[in-house]
């Protein structure tokens, strides 16, 4: 299993269940029995929290908390190199903030982006992506 990066779409795909759950819910399994992380970045990965909060409280929040600590779901501290390149990005391919981050992961770990999200399509000359049904 090469290494993965979500998108926060990607995730609330699985939480929201939207088109895309399912190819979610694979990956986490094929990750736990390969025991591999999936990487989020840590902007990402507060995109997903306050979304949880916002539809659905602390329960929502409750949830996806459980869901990070049962899952490889690694999420990935933000540092000056990863900043800068998420910059660049951003900057090069017009993508909001968030969008810049996950690419940027994904490009520093030469990983699979997934994402639901049409706005990385500016960028898949720079990383592979698989695209969730929507």
């Amino acid at each position: 299993m090469k290494p993965t990066v979500l998108d926060t779409s990607a995730v609330l795909a699985m939480f929201f269940a939207e088109p895309g759950m399912e190819t979610m819910r694979d990956l986490f399994h094929k990750a736990s029995e390969a025991d591999r992380p999936v990487y989020i970045s840590a902007v990402n990965w507060a995109e997903v929290l306050y979304k949880m909060e916002r539809k659905h409280g602390q329960t929502g929040l409750a949830t996806a908390h459980k869901f990070e600590r049962t899952t490889p779901l690694e999420a990935v501290p933000v540092d000056r190199e990863l900043a800068e390149a998420a910059a660049h990005l951003k900057n090069q391919y017009k993508l909001g903030l968030a969008d810049a981050f996950a690419a940027a992961l994904a490009k520093h770990k030469k990983a699979e982006l997934v994402t639901a999200d049409h706005e990385f399509k500016s960028v898949e000359k720079e990383i592979k992506i698989n695209w969730l049904a929507k």
